[in-house]
């Protein structure tokens, strides 16, 4: 890096944050403490202030992070995206004192808390415990792996994204720390078991469920949630024997969020590119095998309200085999916005990429990634199995509220064996823990679980999208942990959390009866060393083992000896 050329390259951007506070000259926005912040794509280092210190690059767990110079071709259009930030929010250098958190006494230590779920949300949680003092920690997981999405739902050509996973393997590494895989929180240790042997509880476990469509037809076979379509491609246990069809020339994705648009890349990419990720070996296979050339994503409204992040957007344009197709119908309206000083950046850039796609010429590529916007799914049509979307058009009216998708009586079909639902994620109840429903959260008070009444569940939390709904990236979670654990030590410093009758020695021999196929830190320890061998062999990252039996049979130190 050089003095006054850093940019950061947000098309990996995790925003945790984890920069921002190491930064000396307070140049890197927004800061988590701004109101942007949580709506943020991406962040951005001044170039006019930035020292040059090295200090960011070394904090960033996704390797986001260049300067200017070294920027790879494919990502020097940043360069321009992080000047153009700094001319619409000019930096106040006005540094803001940081406050050390408050850590838990020897005198009152150890805090013993347990965290259902080890994906982003349940680590980073751990880590913000870690930095508070005296703690011990036992993380859940009823899959033999860890990391939650960081590992099943990050795309496989997005493998910088899951730089995070190292960061919390190190992290974790302490003794302070122990993993519980492969046991199911509700099914072989309870609720209030787990209150019987730590202070609290945060539970960390997502919001894995779909929202559905609610139209005629969207159970037929060859409709699918998405998120079972990323899943299987990402060798989940649950989803590995799952089949799609891909025999049709054209898949349909409702919605155009970035799981939309990770699919759409994942279906056009060319599979000898897939075969340097740690794509599952049997996606890869299908993958090479099908037959679609062109990807259609459905949006509700128009290009302003697009739910796909500038740096997703911009990433498809950078595909070697496949053209970006946009009506320039859908284009109306939007060069009074680009003309608007006023105008958000994020806002700006996803317009002006949508403008440029519009006025490509054809590449001559074999395959397409069609955008439809103003239109919703109105009947998933076939007989036994899926063989077309009907879709009608959209108008857009302003109300009070906001802007709705009103429909019309303009309709079209789109000849299709293939429809995937990208239209959101839901939280589901976990046994003996307050949820609502209609929300599809665990209710909370900024971290403190509540009760239908309204009254807080003492030792009971809940940090991540089960806390907050389903929003933001991976690294959003990082500020969102921190608020839960800094309620959880505020309250066990004020006496306010029952001691645990039973220590951590109680409870892993408890694990132990009930769970004879307990894996242990070590033991995925050994499942992960030999993903990374057997990927060696051909040049990948890993390749994943997609089945719970092949997982406990590393863990139990027989795999090498077969």
């Amino acid at each position: 890096m050089s003095p006054g050329a850093s940019v950061r390259s947000a098309q990996r951007c995790c925003n945790d944050a984890s920069c921002v506070a190491e930064c000396p000259v307070d140049c890197i926005r927004p800061r988590p403490d701004e109101p942007g912040f949580a709506s943020a794509e991406l962040l951005h280092i001044d170039p006019d202030t930035c020292i040059d210190c090295g200090a960011c690059v070394e904090a960033c767990p996704v390797e986001a992070i260049h300067a200017e110079e070294d920027l790879p071709s494919d990502l020097a259009r940043y360069a321009d995206i992080n000047a153009a930030y700094f001319r619409q929010h000019p930096l106040d250098l006005g540094i803001k004192p940081v406050t050390s958190p408050v850590r838990v006494s020897r005198e009152q230590g150890p805090l013993r808390v347990a965290i259902v779920g080890t994906g982003p949300a349940a680590c980073y949680a751990a880590e913000h415990l870690l930095g508070r003092g005296e703690v011990e920690i036992e993380m859940f997981d009823r899959l033999p792996a860890p990391w939650g999405l960081a590992r099943y739902g990050v795309a496989p050509d997005h493998s910088e994204t899951r730089g995070v996973t190292t960061m919390f393997a190190s992290a974790f590494k302490r003794d302070a720390v122990r993993f519980h895989l492969n046991v199911e929180v509700g099914r072989d240790i309870s609720h209030q078991e787990l209150l019987g042997h730590a202070h609290a509880v945060i539970y960390a476990v997502g919001a894995s469920g779909d929202r559905r469509l609610n139209v005629p037809g969207e159970d037929l076979p060859g409709s699918h949630w998405a998120t079972e379509f990323v899943a299987w491609y990402n060798g989940h246990p649950d989803y590995a024997d799952r089949r799609f069809d891909l025999s049709g020339e054209r898949a349909v994705i409702v919605g155009n969020g970035n799981v939309a648009l990770d699919i759409a890349r994942v279906l056009t990419a060319d599979p000898d590119a897939l075969a340097g990720t740690d794509i599952a070996d049997h996606a890869l296979d299908a993958l090479r095998e099908s037959a679609i050339r062109e990807v259609v994503l459905v949006g509700r409204r128009g290009l302003t309200h697009a739910a796909y992040t500038g740096p997703e957007f911009l990433a498809l344009g950078r595909l070697p085999d496949a053209d970006v197709v946009i009506d320039p119908a859908d284009l109306d309206g939007i060069d009074a916005i680009l003309a608007d000083p006023a105008t958000d950046p994020a806002v700006r850039l996803k317009l002006t990429l949508a403008q440029e796609y519009s006025q490509r010429p054809s590449t001559g590529a074999n395959k397409r990634i069609v955008f439809r916007f103003r239109s919703s799914p109105q009947e998933v049509l076939g007989e036994d199995r899926t063989e077309a979307i009907r879709l009608c058009r959209n108008e857009i009216r302003d109300t009070p509220d906001g802007s709705v998708a009103v429909p019309t009586s303009e309709t079209a079909d789109l000849d299709s064996g293939l429809v995937l639902r990208a239209v959101g994620y839901r939280g589901a109840a976990m046994p003996d823990v307050p949820f609502d429903p209609a929300a599809r959260v665990i209710p909370n008070d900024a971290g403190r679980v509540l009760d239908s009444s309204g009254a807080e569940q003492p030792g009971v939390y809940v940090t991540g999208w089960i806390k907050r709904g389903p929003r933001g990236v991976i690294g959003a979670n990082r500020g969102d942990a921190g608020e839960t654990v800094s309620a959880l030590v505020d309250d066990f410093r004020a006496g306010r959390l029952a001691a645990p009758a039973g220590d951590r020695e109680e409870l892993l021999t408890l694990l132990e009866q009930r769970c004879p196929d307990l894996v242990d830190r070590d033991g995925w320890n050994l499942i992960d060393s030999a993903e990374r061998a057997n990927g060696a062999q051909s040049g990948r990252p890993r390749v994943k083992f997609t089945h719970p039996a092949q997982m406990l049979a590393v863990a139990r130190r027989t795999w090498w000896q077969r």
